[in-house]
């Protein structure tokens, strides 16, 4: 439920409507316009009854949200958000590239690969020192001493970090180094986690399930809206369908659903929805011209040797490409890919 506020209430008005949904044990979010102020109402829908609102003073109308996700909405709020990580605003006219290995192998690795996606024009580094892999048998990352090597590229490049989290008990770990912390395609229904997320206020990057439609992935973004924390981007990174000439099916139409159906940043994962280097500039190209906001790319200095992923991680000349070809068609669309960040001193935990 929405109330809408007349365009004349006062500061008074607005906050005794506040009391009295939070008196109603019910979440209270306001959202201030130009001319108006309105007040979206979360909680239990059994408690929400808008006859118990239209009298008070200042209130000009009540609206029912009719979407099952409620802070997520484009009806709940109207103008898109925008995520500050760092120095960078993601969600507004500049578009940003992430970039960087599957996982995190060694220091020389992803200092090699930070120091060469930041040269070709990317703003964030991203590298697993967590990864969910299909086979317990798989290289699974190097824990904390991953993380330390992310902090130190971090430090030397001035990139953020965005970097997976697996579980809550590994969030007071992974928050201590990174960023933005990413919660992978098999963990976007795993709601205790997200509500863990949603609890830190940290930036969070959330990928779509491997099977998971478009409202489920806005349900799930709602779990870590509902706690207040705001800085979420949604990641569409291809979905399982019966062909099988690529790794996943890139959903190019989700770019554009999901900026009329919400507010929030959407980036788009050419890597994993193709599963094939060759195909991941074109993806990219094309995300961009559909309105993604910004793109995650897997960039490695020797994918042949990669552990993880390799098949589908591009060189650091090629990703300079990319860079260059989705910048002209950042142009065309009247956006622009926003300035690459300074190197800052930053110490390492």
């Amino acid at each position: 439920m929405m109330i809408v506020m007349h365009a004349e209430a006062t500061q008074e008005q607005i906050s005794a409507v506040v009391k009295k949904v939070e008196a109603s044990g019910l979440q209270a979010h306001l959202s201030r316009g130009a001319e108006r102020t309105v007040i979206g109402v979360v909680g239990d829908s059994r408690k929400i009854q808008p006859e118990n609102y239209t009298h008070l003073s200042g209130v000009e109308q009540i609206l029912r949200i009719t979407r099952p996700y409620k802070i997520a909405s484009r009806e709940f709020i109207p103008l898109d958000t925008q995520v500050r990580v760092r120095d960078l605003t993601i969600g507004g006219r500049q578009i940003v590239l992430i970039a960087g290995p599957c996982s995190v192998e060694s220091r020389s690795q992803l200092l090699e690969t930070a120091y060469a996606v930041r040269e070709a024009g990317a703003h964030a580094l991203r590298g697993g020192a967590f990864k969910p892999r299909t086979s317990p048998y798989s290289f699974q990352g190097l824990g904390e001493e991953g993380l330390q090597y992310l902090a130190e590229a971090r430090a030397e490049t001035g990139l953020a970090i965005v970097t997976e989290v697996m579980s809550v008990s590994q969030l007071p770990l992974v928050t201590a180094y990174a960023d933005v912390l990413q919660i992978g395609a098999r963990n976007m229904q795993n709601y205790n986690l997200l509500h863990a997320v949603g609890e830190s206020h940290f930036p969070v990057l959330l990928k779509r399930g491997l099977s998971a439609t478009i409202e489920e992935l806005l349900m799930s973004a709602e779990y870590i809206l509902s706690h207040g924390n705001r800085r979420v981007m949604l990641c569409e990174r291809g979905i399982r369908t019966y062909e099988t000439a690529t790794r996943n099916t890139t959903d190019i139409n989700a770019i554009p659903v999901l900026k009329s159906l919400t507010h929030l940043p959407v980036i788009l994962d050419p890597s994993h929805s193709t599963g094939h280097w060759a195909y991941v500039t074109a993806v990219a190209r094309a995300a961009v011209a559909a309105g993604a906001d910004g793109l995650i790319v897997e960039v490695h200095p020797q994918p042949e040797k990669a552990a993880s992923d390799g098949g589908q991680s591009l060189k650091p000349e090629r990703f300079a490409e990319l860079v260059r070809q989705v910048g002209r068609i950042a142009e065309a669309i009247e956006r622009e890919l926003a300035p690459v960040p300074q190197p800052t001193a930053i110490s390492v935990p």
